[in-house]
């Protein structure tokens, strides 16, 4: 199962990762993300989601969450809590959360789509780490919880959508990177891996790197 927290790890990705990334649209992943929301019924906030055993309500407050800690990186502004993720509580959702969630997450692509907000630091998670990690790591968020929310909603994850392709192969490197470094899985982030097919379609591998199985995801 994989976790849903973004004590990010501080390491920087290889030549062969992220590191050398200049900017990336996160707005096709954003609006995707949002849009899985909108068909969220309120009679499944109590559902079971493949998030460390995370109700939609919850994974939705800890979606809430990272979209402002993450948008807060991009705009290089200094948050009080570090960014630190809380511990989701779906009795923070109000009424609003449809458009407030969709909101927040144009804002959060928003925050990202400068070039400068992917030079120098970061800050979220805690800690403080290279802008090109930090950008990764929320587009990592902002997909694999899509594909969370849909698996536990009944939807389908646009994962062959070309317009998502840049967003899959920025996550997918980071994610690796980050698996090489811990192969086993990474407290507060993800678990250990689950085989997937080289030959699988590229949301699959990312999904199966989190330690998710692809294969939970609806037809």
């Amino acid at each position: 199962m994989g976790t849903c927290d973004h004590g990010i790890p501080q390491a920087c990705p290889g030549k062969d990762g992220v590191g050398d990334l200049v900017t990336l649209d996160l707005a096709p992943a954003t609006s995707a993300l949002a849009a899985l929301i909108r068909e969220v019924k309120d009679g499944q906030l109590t559902a079971p989601t493949p998030c460390g055993g995370l109700t939609v309500g919850e994974l939705l407050d800890h979606i809430d969450g990272l979209s402002i800690a993450f948008a807060a990186a991009g705009a290089k502004e200094d948050r009080s809590d570090g960014g630190r993720p809380r511990t989701p509580d779906a009795s923070r959702l109000g009424a609003d959360w449809r458009d407030r969630l969709a909101a927040q997450l144009d804002a959060l692509a928003e925050a990202w789509r400068p070039a400068d907000a992917w030079r120098g630091t970061a800050r979220v998670g805690g800690g403080e780490m290279p802008a090109e990690v930090a950008g990764a790591a929320a587009v990592d968020e902002v997909l694999v919880h899509g594909w969370d929310l849909a698996v536990a909603t009944g939807q389908r994850f646009p994962g062959e959508d070309p317009a998502l392709a840049e967003a899959l192969e920025t996550a997918y490197a980071w994610v690796r990177t980050v698996v090489e470094q811990q192969p086993n899985g990474s407290p507060g982030l993800f678990g250990a891996p689950v085989p997937v097919a080289a030959d699988a379609p590229l949301a699959d591998r990312l999904i199966g790197l989190t330690g998710r199985r692809p294969e939970h995801a609806s037809a």
